[in-house]
């Protein structure tokens, strides 16, 4: 069967689209894309025979063709999430490919990235294979493993990355697990440039924050919890920096969340160095007060920082200093998070806020729906040199139909995810996805 979403409003920063028009969609692929006429125009299917009395997301047959009314609502490539923690193989009682995919989907996504930090660690062919498996039976969505740049993520010797290439990683990452050593990791750049693959730096000095809770500063001396200063990531922003311009491989900085990260970010990029970076909902959204009453669902690794880092993320978002919006999904089991702060484990879950969260940037005018969908699409997949983030005609049919207009109530017990830890339960957002589509196949949210 054909699917026809009609009469929405396409933004598609790969063709430049911003305009009102229709998407026919066969076999999984995108078969057309007729656009009609500016944004802000009158809806161009108005006074078509869709149905009378319309009802949103309608989907209608005739004729053998399934027709999406997508009148008033964006559509948009498929997210694509190039940092998730999916948990399998090894932790399943925190989350599976299968849970977590379908969490993807409902947050709008219809690719993620799964970083190595497995049991085992994804340092092998084998296990890289396996999730490639399991997601191909069980997933959702499109799943690509991310291999860990040392065995076993111990930052003393480089994994076998050659054959984790081979077997379909697309990128290599200790994250979670800094890699210390700046011999290894230059080794592991010098590689990224053989396989022209990223590097993706989990960027923290150990000997800074081993211990650390929260942010450093007065919040922390006030809790009496142990600080993780923000120079622990600026030391190896500006040595990872050093490296990619030293040996020219590709450098993707993970979860930015400070202000002077930034400023090295932004030099560096000035200055010709092959440098991407990524943040996350979180670090855009909350300071470090929204863990003042000892809330674990807010303790994430790097920590919350001051709302002047909140304010200096926006703007390297706004400036595209940041290239990528990333959820750092982090799912944990109910009972891990509900210990006492010190114990509990970093990580929030961010698959089914990401988009909705990020949304309030445009709304607040520090991005505009298009440079969005460059940092939730079409970016990672150019990054990842992923064929999806696009609209073009003979891609993949992995599409959302987003409806910003659509008010909803954060409730954590509904995810889709096995992990309930977020700190954004009880938040009235607006803005989600009404359909997602993953080659060809339609799912209303």
């Amino acid at each position: 069967m054909k699917i026809l979403i009609a009469g929405g409003h396409i933004i598609d920063p790969s063709q430049g689209i911003d305009e009102v028009g229709d998407i026919l969609i066969e076999g999984g692929k995108i078969r057309e894309v007729r656009c009609h006429g500016k944004a802000g125009e009158k809806e161009v299917n108005e006074g078509r025979d869709l149905k009378e009395g319309r009802i949103p997301y309608s989907r209608l047959t005739a004729h053998g063709l399934e027709i999406i009314d997508s009148r008033g609502m964006f559509i948009m490539p498929g997210l694509l999430d190039m940092h998730t923690h999916l948990r399998e193989p090894g932790f399943e009682y925190k989350e599976t490919i299968k849970t977590g995919t379908k969490a993807a989907i409902q947050g709008g996504f219809t690719s993620v990235c799964c970083m190595a930090n497995t049991y085992p660690i994804n340092d092998s062919a084998t296990v890289a294979g396996f999730i490639l498996k399991k997601a191909a039976e069980e997933g959702s969505c499109s799943v690509y493993p991310i291999g860990a740049i040392t065995k076993g993520q111990r930052g003393d010797e480089l994994a076998e990355l050659g054959m984790m290439f081979d077997a379909g990683c697309v990128a290599f990452s200790d994250d979670g697990s800094p890699v210390m050593g700046s011999l290894i990791m230059r080794r592991a750049l010098e590689y990224s440039k053989i396989f022209d693959i990223p590097i993706i730096s989990h960027c923290e000095d150990l000997t800074l924050s081993g211990g650390g809770l929260m942010n450093e500063g007065r919040l922390s001396i006030l809790l009496g919890l142990r600080g993780i200063p923000a120079a622990s990531e600026e030391i190896m922003v500006a040595r990872d920096i050093i490296l990619s311009e030293l040996t020219k491989g590709r450098l993707h900085i993970a979860h930015v969340s400070t202000e002077g990260s930034l400023k090295l970010i932004r030099d560096a990029k000035d200055r010709g160095i092959n440098i991407t970076a990524e943040t996350c909902p979180h670090y855009f959204s909350l300071p470090e007060g929204a863990v003042g009453d000892y809330n674990t669902d807010a303790k994430v690794n790097p920590p919350l920082r001051t709302e002047r880092d909140v304010t200096a993320i926006k703007e390297g978002l706004r400036e595209g200093v940041i290239d990528v919006i990333a959820t750092d999904h982090a799912p944990h089991h109910r009972d891990e998070k509900l210990r006492e702060f010190e114990v509990a484990p970093f990580g929030i879950s961010g698959l089914e806020t990401a988009l909705p969260l990020s949304l309030k940037l445009v709304s607040e005018g520090v991005l505009t729906m298009p440079q969005l969908v460059e940092r939730m699409a079409l970016n990672p997949a150019r990054i990842l040199k992923i064929d999806k983030g696009t609209l073009k005609v003979g891609s993949d049919a992995d599409i959302v139909i987003l409806d910003t207009n659509r008010e909803f109530k954060v409730e954590a017990e509904k995810f889709a995810s096995m992990g309930k830890n977020t700190p954004f339960d009880g938040w009235i957002l607006k803005g989600r996805a009404a359909v997602a589509i993953y080659k060809g196949k339609v799912n209303n949210l």
